[in-house]
């Protein structure tokens, strides 16, 4: 035995420090590439910028940006401050009413999908409409900011929130169950803390969305503040000021973005790995119980939405002039005189609208799961690569959707693509995460045939990534709104976000209200066909997140 350990341990020593030295090589080596990535990409960016973009204020140099942000540092400093105060308390109300609804329909599932349904329409309030009204309502100060904030970031947290809360296997539950306990503590002990790592997954989405909405609150009338700055840089055609005043606010809400993960990864001590679980029975309720549920479920929704509208109204006592109630948006819709004028103007503008929201919703969810599956297969690329992708969501739209079509030009080109970047990243975070939830067993499993990355990717992790990919398609619904009318209302003129802007102009605010109403409709409808073909799609792939 001594003669075994004595042949035995010189290896152990000769080995481990030679190991160490290896990891720690490897652990140097990917962070230089990625800085070697990044500087690459700056380089090129100077160069381009200083040549083939000279002179067409579309592109500020890197050299240009640091010097506008020298030059100008206590004034952006002071504006920083009052945005991130704004995003801060807007993030913080906003997921608090997450979790508040996440936790009313973990505990009673009937409201899943009232809740949802009214949690979207209220989501899908467009932000352009929606701001110069909540200036009316708030005067001078910083609420609109606060609120519009809050209403861009709840519905996030909330959609990953109640995935991860389902995210539980049976047999969890079943224990909870056979000890005579309900859903409270089933709630508290087992679906709180599956859930941690899709909460935090939204949080992170969230930081850089309550950024934005503080942002355009800002833009209705605000006396400070990083919006403010950033209608003075583009009305002066100050490109390096502009793209100053756009690089801050992706740095503040990178830092967001990191600090939310650093904090869920101290949180999240572990969650269940993809669960394998059978498909459930198929309910043998008739098609025409199914249908007077769905009837039920829907006159609910409305009927809480019309007492929220009129409730809020009568709380508030706001002035009718401009606060119209449901009967006035009927009147102009159904039965004023010129009724069928006003639909039919309502109308034009959707179909434009339409025309490039579509196209650029389908691009960003295709490129955001391609980009995630390319993460997952080249780390390297990963670490480049990320840095410039959480930077391109959280440029503030409504700086980076005038540039997007002064380069694509005015047409359906530059709208398209200002939908697909904000419809890319949450895409990206979401699908990526759902890639990383593949159980270490599957993952054995594929190893110990010797089976390629690219095949293992596709036939193991690809299923599992499903729940997350379509949480990040329905989320990306209302994104698409909010992108597609706020390119419109700065740049091209045209469809449902010019007129709202005009309406707001032009105190037509029965239009106003009539557009708010229609796009909020149209939003909720393409959710709805969402979520039919997620339902397909999960049956096969992800069974147990079809019931709880």
């Amino acid at each position: 035995m001594v003669d075994e350990v004595a042949v035995v341990d010189p290896v152990e020593v000769a080995v481990e420090p030679s190991t160490t030295r290896t990891r720690r090589r490897i652990g140097i080596a990917g962070p230089v590439r990625s800085g070697l990535g990044i500087l690459v990409v700056v380089v090129a960016w100077e160069l381009l910028a200083r040549t083939l973009f000279a002179g067409t204020n579309l592109i500020a140099p890197p050299s240009g940006i640091l010097d506008a942000t020298i030059d100008n540092w206590s004034l952006y400093l002071r504006a920083a401050r009052t945005t991130l105060w704004a995003a801060a308390r807007g993030f913080l109300w906003g997921n608090l009413v997450a979790i508040a609804l996440g936790a009313l329909v973990a505990l009673a599932p009937i409201s899943e999908r009232v809740v949802l349904r009214v949690a979207l329409a209220v989501w899908c309030l467009p932000l352009v409409a929606m701001g110069p009204l909540l200036r009316v309502v708030y005067g001078p100060g910083e609420g609109p900011q606060v609120t519009l904030a809050a209403l861009a970031v709840f519905y996030t947290t909330l959609v990953p929130l109640i995935v991860g809360l389902r995210a539980v296997p049976q047999s969890w539950t079943d224990l909870v169950a056979s000890y005579g306990r309900g859903r409270v503590t089933s709630l508290h002990v087992v679906r709180a803390r599956a859930c941690l790592p899709y909460l935090f997954a939204g949080l992170q989405v969230a930081a850089p969305a309550a950024f934005l909405g503080a942002l355009v609150g800002e833009f209705t009338g605000a006396e400070r503040g990083m919006g403010l700055l950033t209608i003075n840089a583009m009305r002066a055609l100050q490109t390096d000021e502009l793209w100053a005043v756009a690089s801050i606010s992706a740095l503040l809400a990178m830092a967001g973005y990191v600090l939310v993960g650093a904090i869920g990864r101290r949180l999240v001590i572990g969650q269940p790995a993809l669960l394998m679980a059978p498909p459930p029975a198929r309910s043998a309720s008739s098609l025409l119980a199914r249908g007077a549920r769905f009837t039920l479920e829907i006159g609910v929704t409305v009927a809480v939405l019309l007492g929220m509208w009129i409730g809020l109204m009568a709380l508030l006592d706001l002035n009718p002039y401009f606060a119209k109630r449901p009967a006035d948006v009927w009147t102009y819709l159904v039965t004023a005189p010129d009724a069928a004028a006003n639909r039919q103007e309502i109308r034009d503008a959707l179909g434009s609208t339409a025309q490039v929201a579509v196209p650029g919703y389908v691009l960003g969810l295709a490129l955001g799961a391609t980009c995630a599956a390319a993460f997952e297969l080249w780390p390297a690329v990963r670490r480049t690569a990320t840095p410039f992708a959480v930077a391109l969501r959280c440029v503030p739209i409504v700086a980076i959707a005038p540039l997007l079509v002064q380069a694509f030009g005015r047409g359906a080109i530059g709208t398209t693509m200002t939908v697909a970047i904000m419809t890319f990243f949450p895409t990206l975070v979401a699908c990526a995460h759902g890639l990383r939830q593949t159980s270490g067993q599957v993952l054995d499993l594929y190893a110990v045939y010797d089976t390629g990355r690219l095949r293992t990717l596709v036939s193991g992790q690809v299923p599992g990534m499903a729940p997350a990919f379509f949480a990040a398609a329905r989320i990306a619904v209302p994104a698409t709104v909010l992108a597609a009318t706020v390119a419109e209302w700065l740049a091209t003129g045209t469809g449902m976000g010019n007129l709202m802007a005009l309406a707001a102009a032009n105190s037509r605010y029965a239009t106003l209200w009539s557009c708010v109403v229609a796009v909020t409709v149209i939003a909720s409808l393409a959710y709805g066909v969402v979520a039919i073909l997620e339902r397909v799609v999960l049956r096969r792939v992800a069974p147990e997140q079809l019931s709880w």
